[in-house]
């Protein structure tokens, strides 16, 4: 009689606790996250891919590294700038005015890039600040992608345009000391500066997007994504590649016109010292250039 009275409350109660078990309503697995301030919001596309706070704890090395890194680049731009001015007013020569346009111009261009995107740099490694939290809404973050495109593919359309003024300076010396003047010169700046300008804003028509990049201080579009990810890293490379390739091919014909000039009969007649002097400065360009930008372009195709 003792053991049936034993049994049967061990049988009810594990009935009771599966009943119980069955009908409780079983908490979401998601409740850890919602603590997150970020949890109930929607991640903005910028962070979609790459969403601060990164693990990464950036040292003060980094932030030596890229204030002299920066006030270096800054300093010789100045200095080119100031060089190129007297160079310009003491010139009489119009192909060297038209080139030293160019040179201003791509100083220019290379000033401003390292004065606005290192200035965002610097100041992510100084005061290690939150992206989410100063720019919630990714204009910040656009603004910076934007710069990074204007002032990467400027730098290469400049060289393309330099090249095909050399080309032009070189093989057809007659016609361009009638066509090209410094207003032109100052007009194909321009347009250079417009078409780098409108491609920086294709992200923001639909075509790519911008995103937040490792180690959390910059940001650029997205490489090796499909959609119009994939279409725009296409564009950009396609661009960038096809202004390397016009410089190279431009500035190798140009090189080897100045030698037959040079070693030719009428070495004598015509004097070639300040265009000899340009193609070197132009290769210089077009090497550096080349070198910087070619892995990058070449990975945007795969």
């Amino acid at each position: 009689m003792v053991e049936e009275r034993n049994e049967v409350p061990h049988s009810d109660t594990v009935s009771s606790l599966n009943h119980l078990k069955s009908t409780t309503p079983k908490q979401p697995a998601t409740m850890n996250v919602s603590a997150s301030p970020f949890a109930n919001k929607t991640i903005p596309l910028c962070y979609s891919i790459n969403s601060p706070p990164f693990r990464y704890n950036p040292t003060i090395t980094s932030a030596y590294f890229s204030s002299i890194f920066s006030a270096l680049g800054l300093t010789s731009n100045l200095i080119a700038f100031v060089v190129l001015l007297k160079s310009f007013q003491q010139s009489h020569s119009r192909s060297r005015s038209s080139f030293l346009i160019f040179l201003c111009g791509l100083v220019v261009t290379d000033f401003m890039g390292l004065l606005v995107t290192g200035s965002i740099v610097v100041s992510f490694y100084v005061t290690k600040f939150n992206w989410r939290h100063l720019d919630p809404d990714c204009h910040f973050c656009n603004f910076m992608g934007m710069s990074m495109v204007f002032y990467g593919l400027s730098p290469l359309l400049l060289g393309a345009a330099m090249a095909v003024e050399r080309f032009v300076g070189i093989n057809r010396p007659f016609e361009r000391s009638t066509n090209m003047r410094k207003s032109r010169a100052v007009s194909m700046v321009m347009m250079v500066w417009m078409i780098a300008g409108f491609m920086a804003l294709l992200p923001l028509m639909g075509l790519g997007s911008y995103h937040m990049q490792m180690p959390g201080s910059w940001c650029f579009f997205n490489i090796g994504s499909g959609g119009s990810d994939l279409a725009f890293s296409l564009f950009f490379s396609l661009v960038g590649l096809t202004s390397i390739a016009v410089s190279f091919v431009l500035n190798t014909v140009s090189v080897v016109t100045l030698i037959k000039v040079c070693c030719g009969e009428d070495r004598t007649q015509r004097r070639r010292n300040y265009e000899v002097e340009m193609m070197v400065q132009l290769i210089l360009i077009m090497v550096i250039a080349s070198i910087c930008w070619c892995p990058l372009l070449v990975s945007c195709l795969f």
